[in-house]
């Protein structure tokens, strides 16, 4: 149960604040309006929020960070082409 409490104590970045927001002001239209289709949209904002996911999944849109390319600049030999 631990990973689980991790999970949902920790990584809370700006967009998962605003899928939570956005989940939840959906419920409550969702009851008020007694709208199926509300709560269906607001399911789905609220589990990416609870769980850390977006639309990507897990982490499913990495993209590796840049690598250092090497400083030393090399001499280049050039030919005229006529």
């Amino acid at each position: 149960m631990s990973a689980l409490k991790e999970r949902l104590l920790t990584n809370w970045d700006l967009m998962r604040i605003v899928r939570l927001a956005i989940g939840l002001w959906l419920g409550v239209q969702a009851v008020m309006q007694m709208d199926i289709f509300i709560s269906l949209f607001s399911a789905f904002f609220l589990y990416q929020a609870i769980t850390g996911t977006g639309c990507c999944g897990a982490a499913a849109c990495y993209s590796p960070p840049a690598k250092k390319v090497n400083s030393k600049i090399q001499d280049i030999e050039y030919e005229e082409v006529k």
